[in-house]
């Protein structure tokens, strides 16, 4: 068995992708690490509730999956694409962590 199909997506690739609207970001992390603080326009989906039918799906736009430091993206990755999620293979695989080194705003 192989593990799930991953693409990671740059810092600027995930800035470019927010501000035109063609990336739409789950943040995986839990309610008080989301709540301590996020990537601006990011939903909240936590992996300990992971449900990947409740994701957006929407023509055009690519789901991009971020956590604290992109390990536990890779198994929400698995987890939508074993659910039939072919469409999610994207992750910001520096997460929150490359995202406040980079020096970036953060909503809380």
């Amino acid at each position: 068995m192989s593990g799930p199909v991953v693409e990671n997506v740059s810092l600027d690739e995930l800035k470019q992708g927010l501000a035109s609207g063609s990336i739409i970001l789950i943040d995986i992390r839990e309610a008080n690490e989301y709540e301590a603080g996020h990537i601006p326009g990011a939903l909240f989906h936590p992996l300990s509730g992971f449900d990947p039918a409740a994701l957006p799906k929407e023509a055009g736009k690519k789901v991009v999956l971020s956590c604290r430091s992109g390990r536990r993206t890779l198994m929400a990755l698995e987890q939508a694409q074993n659910a039939g999620r072919g469409d999610i293979t994207a992750h910001f695989g520096g997460g929150m962590l490359a995202w406040d080194a980079a020096g970036e705003p953060v909503e809380t």
